[in-house]
């Protein structure tokens, strides 16, 4: 096992976090802010960006795995692993609350697209700073 590029971990996670400001902002406009405002806001901020840092970190140590050399010779591999990850086990995890929630299917569709974009963007964080 490799070391963990401990800077591609907090910067995959900032840009995640990015993406969801973009995407439930002025991208779609879904109602739901990444950071709901609240009395609470810094408190928000903080579990979010938690569970981004946590998925990050977890990816940061699926890319320590795999390897230097491998990475190095099968780089298609940085997106195969975080989007697998995202549309394997996210997605369902997502897809199946909003069904419980009897959320319209739009919505449904624009949040696990959200999740996939930004474990993507995570990916290519690592790839980028391989």
């Amino acid at each position: 096992m490799g070391p963990v590029n401990w800077l591609a971990v907090f910067l995959a996670a900032a840009l995640a976090i990015a993406v969801g400001l973009v995407w439930h902002g002025p991208m779609f406009r879904t109602g739901r802010q990444l950071f709901p405002g609240n009395s609470k806001r810094t408190a928000n901020y903080g579990v979010v960006g938690l569970v981004m840092l946590l998925a990050s970190i977890m990816l940061g140590h699926n890319f320590a795995r795999l390897g230097e050399a491998t990475l190095a010779a099968k780089p298609w591999l940085y997106f195969m692993q975080s989007g697998g990850i995202a549309i394997f086990f996210v997605i369902p995890a997502v897809w199946l609350t909003h069904l419980r929630q009897s959320t319209e299917p739009l919505k449904r569709v624009v949040d696990c697209a959200f999740w996939l974009i930004a474990y993507l963007a995570m990916g290519l964080v690592f790839w980028a700073l391989a």
